[in-house]
């Protein structure tokens, strides 16, 4: 019986890397447990209406997140490329919503009682206004492709990456010359204000649902669906996944691989514009590197489901959404450490599951 040899598996040990990987992890874990059971059962410093707004606020953000983490996953889906300038492609759609609202707000209908253009049809000033974003977002996108990145297609990795980078510090600062370092406040229409809100009581407390809030949570859903439809459904989607699964054979079958990588980057733009003008509508404010935080977040919640994968890029926004929310107050932290929780997220994905939560979706070529 001693001469049997073990199977292969069992004589297999544990790296250092992985052992500091489980002790990291034990750590992490213990610290978490500790602080939640210090918040929730000894200080009890909150009261369950404070946490449904946590909640709530998480689900809102973590919504606009997923848009702009859409936009990351398809480009990322197709040329294995982090588009960094995503971001500020966000920030442009936003000030696209801004300008348009700002001019319907001008414009009067009715001199008697000063009634404006915003109010007297807020459900038209609304749609110019997601035109007005998505179009000059996914325009931004589509000449960012065509200049900046297509060039570079046959190069390292690395050379699209700082082209990007590139491009991203070229948008901010074209947009602080032109516009401006201030910081604007969008005008909503009477009909989103953020003070109108749905009132939801928890533990005999009020806890108000803004209607920007409820607008932003089933705008992102409608349009994830309707993305998801057509990559899955449409022809165009089916030359997406063809041109991802590998662009020589996609080419030979007829798929026009340049018009295909070019659409898919209008569709990211018009993404990053639609969150744009949600971001304005709930959050009222702006500035020239408005979407930066929120661009690198949306990253960190694309890997942290799975970057190249849909439903774990939505998946991800909203749990960085309700970690951002919850997790200062969960920890017994300053509200201000959101960034770095967020942050702190990524770094702790890229050790323990660099696939994300539902796993990377990468044509044959990439793998």
């Amino acid at each position: 019986m001693a001469d049997i040899a073990m199977p292969v598996h069992a004589r297999r040990r544990l790296s250092t890397y992985q052992i500091v990987q489980i002790v990291l992890g034990v750590v992490i874990v213990l610290f978490v447990a500790w602080r939640l059971y210090e918040v929730l059962f000894v200080d009890r410093t909150y009261g369950l209406d404070t946490w449904a707004k946590f909640l709530v606020y998480g689900v809102i953000r973590g919504s606009v997140y997923a848009l702009i983490a859409i936009g990351y996953t398809l480009v990322y889906g197709i040329l294995r490329m982090i588009n960094f300038a995503h971001g500020d492609i966000f920030m442009v759609g936003c000030f696209g919503g801004y300008f348009v609202f700002q001019g319907l707000g001008a414009m009067t209908v009715d001199s008697a009682s000063g009634l404006t253009f915003l109010n007297a049809f807020p459900i038209i000033a609304v749609i110019l206004s997601f035109a007005a974003g998505i179009l000059v977002a996914a325009l931004t996108a589509f000449l960012a492709e065509r200049v900046a990145y297509r060039p570079l297609r046959g190069s390292p990795r690395l050379v699209p990456l700082i082209s990007a980078i590139g491009v991203s510090l070229f948008l901010e600062n074209l947009f602080q010359l032109v516009f401006g370092p201030q910081r604007r406040v969008y005008t909503n229409p009477d009909l989103l204000d953020p003070q109108k809100a749905i009132i939801w009581t928890v533990s005999g407390q009020p806890v108000s649902i803004p209607y920007t809030g409820i607008f932003t949570f089933v705008l992102a859903v409608v349009v994830l669906i309707g993305l998801y439809a057509v990559v899955q459904r449409t022809k165009l989607g089916r030359s997406m996944r063809a041109v991802a699964e590998d662009k020589q054979t996609a080419a030979l079958m007829g798929i026009d691989v340049n018009k295909t990588i070019a659409q898919t980057f209008l569709i990211s733009g018009a993404l990053a514009g639609v969150a744009g003008v949600m971001w304005g509508i709930h959050y009222r404010y702006l500035y020239f590197n408005t979407g930066f935080t929120p661009g690198i977040k949306a990253f960190t919640a694309a890997v942290l489901g799975g970057i190249g994968n849909l439903p774990g890029a939505m998946l991800g926004a909203l749990l960085i959404g309700l970690i951002e929310e919850i997790g200062p107050s969960a920890l017994g932290m300053p509200l201000q450490m959101q960034d770095v929780l967020a942050f702190s997220i990524l770094v702790l994905v890229l050790i323990f599951r660099p696939s994300g939560i539902l796993g990377e979706v990468l044509g044959g070529e990439k793998l």
